[in-house]
């Protein structure tokens, strides 16, 4: 019995190992291949799946951002905005939707009150009255106003077309399953068919756009951006808080991902990468 176990073992060596090397049997096979009649049908066959894969990759992405945008405009433009003029108009609101946007009205009017007194120093602009001075201040303070209010609206058409927009995309997703799987598919091929310099450069790309030391202030930027189309307040320490933890989270995602799935298919590439790094 024992003697039997030891030759399977011994067997089972010698046929995993071989006399010959892979390498050279591999050769020999891919050369066989090149003889094959029916080796240039497969290719082409292959070619057009590739090509099919990648076109219907594109109309696929072509038609969810189509369709998102379009929903998201449409929506605000003949939905959401006229019924939410027409209901402002015989309302009575406040003109502010948050206290961001009451700090920066009362910043904007004292930057024009204090431009206007010292243009008035200057000679730039002709003696006034304290009367006519009020009166400017005072026109600037409408117009303010009126911008403040037409922000507030905008905030609100925002936040409904763009909750349309989002439930769309999702519907979309969730709807087109095989199509999404295409895509990734097809993405991933892409990413990994690049050489070891091009995965390189747009991996220190990404990192340094997303998670570099200097992204604070495009993250910042963003959200301020963010903030104010939905007319969420401008809270400084969520802002200081979201730079300080999300670029981490992601910074350490990508690192497991460079780890976990790119130094298994890739390992050239991670030390390309590395070395470009340094």
């Amino acid at each position: 019995m024992k003697n039997w176990h030891f030759k399977n073992t011994d067997k089972s060596i010698f046929e995993k190992t071989g006399l010959i090397p892979r390498s050279i049997l591999k050769m020999f096979e891919n050369f066989k291949n090149q003889f094959d009649p029916i080796r240039e049908q497969v290719v082409i066959e292959e070619l057009r799946v590739s090509r099919y894969q990648t076109l219907s990759s594109i109309r696929f992405l072509f038609f969810i951002c189509i369709n998102t945008l379009f929903s998201n405009s449409f929506s605000r433009i003949f939905i959401f905005g006229p019924f939410i003029d027409y209901w402002w108009q015989n309302q009575e609101f406040v003109i502010f939707f948050n206290l961001s946007q009451q700090i920066r009205a009362f910043e904007d009017l004292q930057m024009f009150e204090e431009k206007l007194r010292f243009d008035i120093l200057i000679g730039k602009e002709q003696t006034l009255s304290i009367k006519s001075i009020n009166i400017k201040i005072k026109n600037k303070a409408n117009e303010i106003a009126k911008h403040y209010n037409k922000e507030t609206k905008d905030s609100i058409k925002n936040i409904l077309s763009d909750t349309l927009g989002t439930l769309t995309f999702i519907a979309l997703i969730r709807n087109n399953k095989r199509q999404l799987v295409l895509l990734y598919s097809v993405f991933n091929e892409i990413l990994y068919g690049l050489s070891d310099t091009a995965k390189s450069f747009f991996i220190i790309l990404f990192t340094d756009i997303f998670v570099g030391y200097h992204s604070s202030h495009g993250w910042e930027i963003l959200i301020e951006t963010l903030l104010r189309h939905l007319g969420i307040p401008e809270n400084r320490e969520f802002i200081f808080l979201f730079i300080a933890t999300f670029p981490v989270i992601l910074d350490t995602i990508f690192k497991y991902w460079v780890f976990r799935y790119l130094n298994r298919i890739s390992p050239s590439a991670v030390a390309t990468y590395r070395n470009m790094n340094e």
